[in-house]
């Protein structure tokens, strides 16, 4: 089984991600690959610099391009592929037999309070800026990253607006509802 997840920022994908972990799914993100690349050219890793390559690799390659650069790494049938973001990328992972998209989603208050916990350093310190930063990272174009669109293209949805514990029942009955 290989399950893709997508959503706004600080909806908690990696913290499904984490429960699907301990459940021995093998952990990628399509980030990764992008990170990889940003390394590769010598340029600092920052959120900036990962929405401009992420978007630069689409164009060149096409809009599907992390995923097959993800799913080259795989290494086992029961993984679970963190950051999808383009259409394009669902296409590629639906080529997997057992894929399924899973959205993750939270309301916009509870994510802007996770974005400022986190305290990174470039991250928006006011919702005006949490809300522009998603709108443009919310784009039409095929090569650029179209979160609202990856969420209508989910298998599931999984609401994370509460606790740690609620979100791993959720995803725990997810993996029954599943069978995995």
């Amino acid at each position: 089984m290989l399950i893709g997840l997508t959503g706004k920022n600080c909806a908690g994908k990696d913290a499904v991600a984490d429960v699907l972990e301990h459940h021995g799914f093998e952990r990628h993100s399509l980030s990764d690959a992008i990170r990889a690349e940003i390394k590769r050219c010598g340029l600092d890793v920052t959120r900036n610099e990962l929405i401009r390559m992420g978007n630069e690799l689409r164009v060149k390659e096409g809009p599907g391009t992390l995923a097959k650069r993800i799913l080259a790494m795989l290494k086992t049938d029961k993984a679970v592929v963190v950051s999808v973001r383009n259409p394009g990328e669902v296409e590629e992972l639906r080529k997997r037999e057992g894929f399924i998209l899973v959205g993750v989603d939270a309301p916009i208050e509870v994510r802007f309070r996770r974005n400022l916990e986190r305290r990174r350093e470039s991250a928006p310190t006011t919702l005006a800026q949490f809300v522009a930063d998603e709108e443009r990272e919310n784009s039409v174009d095929q090569n650029n990253q179209q979160l609202d669109t990856c969420l209508g293209l989910a298998d599931r949805i999984i609401i994370n607006d509460g606790t740690k514990e609620e979100l791993k029942k959720r995803v725990d009955a997810f993996l029954k509802e599943v069978g995995a």
